[in-house]
């Protein structure tokens, strides 16, 4: 079984962008991209609606890096270390080498190649250094700008659930991509 490590914490380039590790300076970004529906549309949590949310959500994600049970990066430019989006591994699954890639941004930098080049990274990061054999992403159907990222990154479609996920009373359906090491 993999063990993971994210003790020092592992910061990444890419040629426009640093990804770092969230800290409670973020507190007002992450509030106004976790608070705003049009970016949270195809995303099932809560709405945040205080500072206070957002500094629990930062500590919340402090504790599971600590205890390598996720991994989580802020996005930000060369240019500025404001947090523009957050990328990583979340329900992570060491038993069968297999994590899931979640991403947010906010709406300002749509359309610019952000997400695409960050999960660049964080793929590589994922199959060379921790070691996974599968990463997946499971998106709304709806969310088409998601899932051109994950075809641009030779994701490919594994299956539409059907009124997968329950949220806010309502079934939502659930569509998995997965992109295998050896794809890669």
């Amino acid at each position: 079984m993999l063990v993971f490590n994210f003790a020092p914490f592992p910061n990444l380039e890419t040629n426009r962008l640093n990804l770092r590790r969230l800290t409670s300076a973020d507190v007002n970004e992450i509030l106004a991209l976790r608070s705003n529906p049009e970016i949270m549309k195809f995303i099932p949590r809560p709405l945040m609606k205080t500072k206070e949310e957002a500094l629990e959500f930062i500590s919340v994600m402090d504790t599971n890096v600590n205890n390598n049970n996720v991994i989580n990066w802020a996005i930000t430019t060369k240019e500025d270390d404001r947090l523009i989006g957050m990328i990583g591994f979340y329900r992570m699954k060491p038993e069968n080498y297999r994590a899931e890639v979640g991403y947010i941004l906010s709406a300002e930098f749509h359309g610019k190649g952000i997400i695409t080049e960050a999960l660049e990274r964080v793929i590589q990061f994922g199959f060379e250094e921790m070691g996974l054999n599968s990463i997946e992403a499971v998106i709304d159907p709806e969310n088409f700008g998601s899932e051109k990222v994950l075809l641009k990154n030779n994701f490919v479609k594994e299956g539409h659930f059907k009124e997968h996920t329950f949220f806010e009373g309502k079934f939502l359906d659930s569509v998995f991509y997965s992109l295998l090491k050896k794809n890669y």
